[in-house]
C-alpha cells in the first residue's frame, strides 16, 4: 500500500493511535523469545501498557513459567487493526508490544482479572482459574505500522496519550457507510488524486482529524487521507465535517 498525497494531511500521533489500536481489541498473536507463536485465549492491554493474557492451562509457555516461581519470559505481543469492511488487504496497522511475561497466581491472578472486567466485562474471564491462566506482560518497548508509517513508542507515551474519540463507533459507522450509502461513497471519489479516481473507493477508517478511504485498483491498494477543516472531538463536528466533505445532510442524523 502506498500513499499517494506528497504533502501528508493531519493525523493523530503514533502514540494516540497506539492506543486506538490497543482500544479496539484485534486479534492478537504471542511471539515468546523461544517457541512458536500463539493466539492468547484473551488479550486485554492497559491504559499503561501492561497487558493481561490468558492462555490454556497446558500450553507449553505457561508450564515453562510455572517451573521456576517468579520467572519471567521475554516475548513480543502483535496486534492487529483490522477494517470494518471486507477488503482484500483487511489489516490496517500492526502494534507490537515487547517485554517480559510471567504468570500470576492466587489473589493477584484474581485480582488482574477483576480489575479488567470492571472496564470490558466479558465472559472469557470466567476461564480465568479454570482451564486457563492469567499472565501479565509488562512491555519495554512498542512499535506502530500503519499507512502514516513506523514508529516506535515508548511506554510513558503510550500511557500520557488517549484513543481516538470515535474507535469505538468506527466499525458500525462506517459499515453502514458501506452497506447503505455507497452513493455517497462515490462522491468521496472527488477528493482523490484524479489516477485513483476509477478504483474501488471503500471507507477505511475515520478519526478526529479525517476519513481514511482505500482505493482497490487493479494492481495495488491505496490508503488515502481526507483531513477534516479542523479536528473533531463530539458527534455533532463529525457530522458537520461529513456533510463538508460528503454533501450530505442527512449524515448528521446517524
Amino acid at each position: 500500500m502506498t500513499d499517494t498525497q506528497l504533502k501528508r494531511p493531519p493525523a493523530p500521533h503514533a502514540a494516540e493511535r497506539a492506543r486506538t489500536i490497543a482500544a479496539r481489541h484485534g486479534s492478537a498473536v504471542l511471539l515468546p523469545q523461544s517457541g512458536s507463536r500463539t493466539s492468547p485465549l484473551f488479550h486485554h492491554v492497559h491504559p499503561c501498557g501492561t497487558t493481561i493474557l490468558l492462555l490454556a492451562d497446558e500450553h507449553p509457555l505457561v508450564g515453562q513459567l510455572w517451573q521456576t516461581p517468579r520467572a519471567e519470559v521475554t516475548a513480543m505481543l502483535e496486534i492487529a487493526d483490522q477494517a470494518p469492511v471486507q477488503l482484500r488487504e483487511p489489516v490496517r496497522g500492526l502494534l507490537w508490544l515487547t517485554g517480559w511475561v510471567a504468570a500470576l497466581d492466587g489473589e493477584e491472578a484474581r485480582e488482574e482479572i477483576l480489575a479488567v472486567a470492571d472496564v470490558r466485562p466479558d465472559h472469557r474471564l470466567l476461564d480465568a482459574g479454570h482451564g486457563a491462566s492469567v499472565l501479565r506482560l509488562t512491555p519495554a518497548s512498542m512499535v506502530i505500522a500503519d499507512a502514516e508509517g513506523t514508529s516506535s513508542i515508548r511506554p510513558e507515551q503510550f500511557a500520557s496519550a488517549r484513543p481516538d474519540p470515535f474507535c469505538r463507533n468506527e466499525d458500525n459507522w462506517l459499515r453502514h457507510l458501506e452497506a447503505a450509502h455507497r452513493d455517497v461513497v462515490g462522491q468521496l471519489a472527488r477528493h482523490l488524486p484524479e489516477e485513483l479516481r476509477s478504483g474501488n473507493v471503500r471507507p477505511l477508517g475515520l478519526d478526529r482529524f479525517g476519513l481514511r478511504l482505500r482505493v482497490e485498483a487493479e494492481c495495488e491498494d491505496h490508503d488515502v487521507r481526507i483531513a477534516f477543516s479542523r479536528p473533531v472531538s463530539t458527534a455533532q463536528e463529525l457530522a458537520a465535517e461529513l456533510r463538508r466533505l460528503m454533501g450530505c445532510p442527512f449524515l448528521s442524523q446517524r
